[in-house]
């Protein structure tokens, strides 16, 4: 039913004039007067609780994506029954936010809150000195502060929509003690409408079993929102890790223990690139060259090398990897990357290709610039000298490098936590070791002989 009405709705919207008009006429006085209270008419697909049998659905949007309706309207078909005199399927909940104004101003009054959702004759009634909502047919929803995980502590309920939960500083203690108190029911149900955070409660929320997640960027809801915000936050944090985060709604992991995280590669974003001493393309080639084969990490970065190297500070430019190709397509990346960037040189990890990888990038341009490198340590140690430059606030970040960072925020000096090898890591290890460290390691030795 729920997915013939959400069909309903999108063939609504792409009619032409008179197929709405015809549709709008024959629906009853009440069914008209009904519809714009029917959201598994209008909602978006995202919007819309999952089939099966779960405990808790997690809802992770950008900002303004329709995660608030979303939660209020879940609250309206737990509490409604058929009348407004009837007993829904919950009656007692509980609605828990960052604080209890929070809670009242966008859960409860807000734009897109219980009340605004809720039909006249469906309408509860809010008692402001007990903190509650009371719905006609006798279901109440009591309201509570993150901050005050304790107050969770002997009430009990069927039903609860916890609201930007990422964001709450008590947000494991408030979790736990409402779990304690969701028991009421043949199958008590909770939703949790966030934008995406990287703690450690939210994931561990989203590994459990019993939980499902639907997630929506903020594009999704571009009908219910200005164009000018989406084009200006675009404009500000598209490519970005935070814009992935607060308008994807992606939810970006740090790694225990992790060289760089995304809060510092957030802090060393820039807009304007100035101007280059020198650009160079670093490659890490797959072992293999077939469809399952690892990425062929390709990043370009650029450095100023003014003055002595405490003052050389480098830009990461592009991530131009590659997945799934042969030696003869990533060697072709790599050249075009140089010539997109008017690079320098090009230089490449031969440990696993040897000669190879030299005579596969010369098959395409002879005459190319090129270093072979070889990895005498780990990557982890390769990598620590690195993120130290990032320490340093001497390394910056273009936009549009979201692999990459994602790599990044997953190596640890223990070795690296993610999927397959951390082929763009190495490949900006390679870059910025050419740029910054092998040569200031070579300016300071005269230096020392003078001594």
């Amino acid at each position: 039913m729920r997915r013939a009405l959400k069909s309903g709705a999108d063939l609504l919207a792409s009619a032409t004039v008179e197929e709405a008009e015809a549709f709008l006429d024959g629906l009853s006085e009440e069914s008209m007067l009904a519809l714009p209270w029917l959201f598994e008419f209008w909602a978006l697909e995202h919007q819309l609780p999952p089939e099966g049998d779960w405990r808790t659905w997690v809802i992770l949007g950008g900002r303004g994506a329709g995660k608030t309706r979303a939660g209020a309207e879940w609250v309206r078909a737990q509490v409604e029954g058929a009348r407004p005199p009837d007993p829904g399927a919950a009656r007692k909940l509980a609605l828990v936010g960052e604080t209890v104004e929070q809670v009242r101003e966008v859960m409860v009054f807000g734009d897109s809150g219980i009340l605004a959702c809720s039909p006249p004759d469906r309408r509860p009634v809010w008692e402001a000195t007990r903190k509650r909502l009371v719905w006609p047919n006798g279901a109440v929803a009591q309201v509570f502060s993150a901050h005050e995980p304790e107050s969770l502590r002997g009430p009990q309920f069927d039903a609860a929509w916890l609201d930007e939960l990422a964001k709450w500083k008590k947000a494991r203690d408030t979790w736990d003690m409402l779990q304690f108190g969701l028991r009421l029911g043949d199958c008590p149900r909770q939703v949790v409408t966030t934008t995406p955070k990287n703690v450690s409660v939210l994931k561990e929320i989203l590994r459990t079993p019993g939980t499902v997640v639907t997630s929506a960027p903020t594009e999704a809801n571009r009908a219910w929102l200005a164009g000018s915000f989406l084009e200006e936050v675009r404009r500000r944090y598209g490519g970005t890790r935070l814009g992935r985060q607060e308008l994807d709604g992606v939810l970006l992991e740090d790694a225990e223990g992790a060289l760089w995280t995304s809060a510092g590669i957030e802090a060393c974003r820039i807009v304007e690139v100035p101007e280059l001493t020198r650009i160079v393309v670093a490659v890490d080639p797959p072992v293999t060259g077939h469809a399952r084969s690892d990425a062929c990490g390709i990043v370009v970065a650029g450095a100023v090398t003014e003055g002595p190297p405490t003052q050389w500070r480098a830009v990461v430019l592009e991530d131009a990897s590659v997945s799934g190709t042969s030696p003869q397509r990533w060697a072709q990346a790599a050249i075009d990357a140089m010539a997109r960037h008017g690079a320098d040189r090009l230089v490449a990890e031969v440990n696993q290709g040897g000669d190879l990888v030299e005579s596969v990038i010369r098959q395409i341009d002879p005459l190319v610039p090129f270093r072979a490198v070889r990895a005498a340590r780990g990557k982890q140690a390769r990598a620590e000298p690195v993120a130290a430059l990032y320490e340093q606030r001497r390394v910056t970040h273009c936009r549009g490098l979201d692999a990459l960072e994602d790599q990044m925020c997953r190596m640890t000096a223990q070795g690296f936590e993610g999927k397959g090898s951390p082929d763009r890591v190495d490949a900006l290890v390679w870059a910025l070791t050419d740029l910054m460290i092998e040569p200031a390691a070579h300016w300071r030795r005269p230096q020392m002989r003078a001594l």
